[in-house]
């Protein structure tokens, strides 16, 4: 396949009129192929749905002696607690257990800073001049948006294979208004990449001149390998507590892609300081999370090895769809050198980088095919991607036979906008 820049004007507008008619009956077909979320498909769900039989009869509802079905216990199980310190390699003591979404702790604790402050806080942060967050980019859209649905002023850091550019973050913490950063430090979104070692020592170092600095430490794909085996991964929290700032870090993560998204539990991970003073607050919010759903993923999840186990289940569905996505994008479009991509061992994305100026008209020409796909620029802080160039493919939804259709209308796509922009 003959590379774009290598073709004449003429040869360009004939390949143009051809995929253009390849693209036109594609539309014809009035498909409906969903690449926008990373949401884990039927046969995943399908896998793990003993979770819904572990609680048979009324005597299953007792654990560490407590009733399951009844009020109390606003941390949260001490079984649970047990279970997710053992997967992230911290205590017990230092885990609050929620509902579902781990992005509802992460939303309520900028809340609480918001209209209380942190434990360090001066005054809360409402009532700060102006309040800056870090935002390392290409990132997690809803991130951003829980930062900017505050006011805060989000600053983007680049993104490299070790983690966040650390010279520019280091620079940046010296200002007193910036109080805090995203992270989603093993498999990011989307890029899939995984902190070094390095980075991560830079990150629980840090000096910040705010001292209530949040290092918010989205561990979401901590468990999470699609090819090769389980990747250990440092405890963040003794390792901010060894360079003296135990109380900077919280750390989040979930069962949404290990059992049921809709139905999971989540976790975050602090000090035993900072969760005494946020219990001190969320007592007044709620009196305690699903017990009864804690204990089914207690139950069902029982260890770290074996959620490793089941994720490794996981990996056998997706990783066939993830070289799908690589496979074709190497074939399709490797030759022409309309991108450059991510080949990610792990997380729930394929990060693509077109030329710059591609992103956006691929997404638009792809919907009007029938293929969803999360909008150009969202990886980005505001939704401004400053070369319209990354795009976020989500392969873990779709069946095999969708995807490999999605995938082609995909490259379909990017070739034609190509083409548009020059001829």
């Amino acid at each position: 396949m003959e590379p774009f820049a290598n073709l004449t004007l003429s040869e360009k507008k004939a390949l143009q009129n051809e995929l253009r008619a390849e693209f036109d009956r594609l539309c014809g077909m009035k498909l409906k192929l969903n690449m926008a979320r990373g949401k884990p498909g039927k046969e995943q769900l399908d896998l793990v749905s003993g979770i819904l039989t572990v609680l048979s009869d009324p005597a299953d509802c007792q654990c560490d002696g407590i009733d399951v079905r009844n009020y109390g216990n606003l941390s949260g199980l001490p079984a649970a607690k047990a279970l997710f310190a053992e997967i992230l390699g911290c205590k017990p003591e230092q885990c609050f257990i929620g509902g579902s979404a781990s992005l509802q702790l992460m939303y309520d604790l900028i809340a609480k800073a918001w209209t209380h402050g942190l434990r360090h806080s001066p005054r809360p942060w409402s009532q700060e001049p102006k309040v800056k967050w870090l935002c390392p980019a290409p990132g997690y859209d809803r991130h951003f948006g829980v930062s900017q649905s505050f006011g805060m002023e989000l600053i983007t850091v680049p993104m490299s294979p070790e983690g966040p550019d650390m010279d520019l973050v280091e620079e940046l913490v010296k200002d007193p208004a910036v109080k805090g950063i995203w992270c989603v430090p093993k498999y990011s979104n989307p890029q899939g990449y995984v902190y070094s070692e390095q980075t991560i020592a830079r990150l629980a170092a840090l000096k910040p001149a705010a001292p209530d600095f949040a290092l918010m430490w989205d561990n979401a794909y901590c468990v999470h390998e699609v090819f090769g085996d389980y990747l250990p991964f440092p405890d963040i929290l003794s390792l901010c507590a060894k360079a003296g700032n135990p109380d900077m870090v919280y750390e989040f993560a979930s069962t949404s892609k290990i059992t049921f998204p809709g139905a999971g539990i989540s976790v975050m991970a602090c000090s035993e300081d900072n969760q005494a003073y946020l219990q001190g607050l969320l007592k007044y919010q709620i009196i305690s999370y699903d017990k009864v759903n804690q204990l089914r993923h207690v139950r069902f999840l029982q260890s770290k090895a074996h959620t490793v186990e089941i994720m490794q289940r996981h990996a056998r569905v997706l990783a066939p769809k993830f070289s799908c996505v690589l496979d074709t994008l190497k074939r399709e479009i490797g030759p022409l050198g309309l991108a450059v991509w991510e080949e990610p061992k792990g997380g729930y994305f394929v990060s693509v980088n077109t030329l710059p100026g591609l992103a956006r008209r691929t997404l638009e020409l792809c919907a009007q095919a029938g293929v969803t796909m999360t909008a150009a620029g969202a990886t980005y802080p505001y939704g401004k991607d400053p070369y319209d160039s990354n795009i976020r493919i989500a392969p873990s939804y779709p069946a095999l036979e969708e995807l490999e259709k999605a995938m082609e209308i995909f490259c379909l796509c990017l070739k034609l906008a190509a083409l548009e922009s020059v001829c």
